[in-house]
């Protein structure tokens, strides 16, 4: 079982997480942190989406807000 975790350890250091060594080693702070922007603008436009749809949806007035709309209330 130790040789299966030390491949699994192995496989992630030396192989997935290697782009991400260089991204360290970089002068530019931004140059660096330009992956992680990325993620932050891709979040930032899904939660744009996702609030477009909850608007669209609820514009509908399909929904039954009335106060006894579930059982448990």
């Amino acid at each position: 079982m130790k040789a299966f975790f030390e491949a699994i350890e192995d496989l992630f250091v030396n192989g997935l997480f290697l782009p991400l060594d260089f991204l360290r080693s970089m002068e530019s702070w931004w140059a660096a942190n330009g992956f992680n922007w990325l993620f932050v603008v891709i979040g930032f436009i899904a939660f744009g989406y996702w609030m477009l749809q909850l608007k669209k949806y609820n514009d509908n007035d399909e929904e039954d807000k009335s106060i006894t709309a579930h059982q448990y209330l």
